[in-house]
């Protein structure tokens, strides 16, 4: 029998945006690199900066075993499409990269572990963001405390340990194999690590994980005000949950909200792709975001 959530459900998914699609490689490098410099933007907005630390990646679809990245020394909320590096697994800085050659170091030794363990990975985030990395200083997991935090049950790591700023392949690998098929880890006494398959799953997860550290903190200090620990969602509960909130879709659909608000503040001029009839209104209309 079809109940009226069924029926709700039916009728959004005939409404429900759809990730793009492109007619060319060089097309769709156009668009991720647009939408990499706005998911920079965002983590600035929010204050995910901490100095030149924090990266966010995204797989060449040109050139798969390349990844883009932002340059070392240049504040998230001021990145744009140009500026993006082009870095090969061996850390050599590609010519379509912009004009700052610097890379970050730590950048580099992570997402390229990442991203080939991973396949599957179109987009990594790491950050020093403020309730990620005091949540970290305690060495315990996420606990499913509230709804949002389900969309981590069982697919958010901690690694338990601290071996200084990332500066050799061992550490990166290290990180990597923590998290595994995962979509999330807590790196103890550091910061968040997110990698999914889309840049707006990336974003959304990021904030997410960053708002469920900042929630248990905020529950473990009032319980303990009053002798008490918080309640935990029973594990069939955060299971359900999660197969509604957790997954890549629903990462992807949540994340547009924070690029929609972005780009209403900038103006509200979304991605135009460069084909030849359009091509110098797109430049005008990248050159101004």
């Amino acid at each position: 029998m079809t109940t009226i959530a069924d029926n709700i459900e039916i009728r959004n998914r005939s409404f429900a945006p759809k990730p793009p699609t492109f007619s060319s490689k060089e097309e769709e490098r156009g668009f991720l690199k647009f939408r990499l410099a706005q998911a920079f933007r965002i983590f600035g907005n929010l204050g995910y900066s901490e100095g030149v630390a924090g990266h966010i990646t995204v797989r060449d679809p040109i050139r798969p075993d390349c990844f883009w990245v932002n340059p070392f020394g240049l504040h998230f909320t001021l990145i744009q499409p140009s500026d993006l590096l082009l870095v090969d697994h061996s850390g050599s800085i590609q010519d379509e990269s912009g004009p700052r050659r610097m890379l970050n170091t730590a950048a580099y030794m992570i997402h390229s572990a990442v991203h080939a363990a991973r396949p599957d990975v179109l987009c990594a985030a790491h950050t020093h963001s403020i309730h990620g990395k005091a949540f970290s200083s305690l060495g315990v997991p996420l606990d499913m405390l509230n709804q949002d935090a389900c969309a981590f049950y069982d697919d958010v790591v901690l690694y338990s340990q601290f071996n200084g700023i990332v500066l050799n392949e061992e550490e990166g690998n290290q990180i990597s194999q923590a998290l595994g098929a995962k979509k999330a880890a807590i790196l103890q006494n550091h910061g968040l690590l997110v990698a999914t398959n889309s840049i707006e799953a990336t974003v959304f997860f990021y904030i997410a994980l960053e708002r469920a550290c900042q929630s248990q903190l905020m529950a473990d200090a009032a319980a303990g005000a009053h002798g008490r620990r918080p309640l935990k969602i029973p594990d069939e509960e955060a299971l359900k949950t999660s197969r509604t909130n957790g997954t890549m879709g629903a990462g992807w659909f949540q994340g547009l909200i924070e690029f929609q608000l972005l780009e209403f503040r900038e103006g509200g001029r979304p991605y135009v792709s460069a084909k030849p009839e359009t091509a110098a209104e797109s430049a005008t209309l990248n050159a101004s975001n």
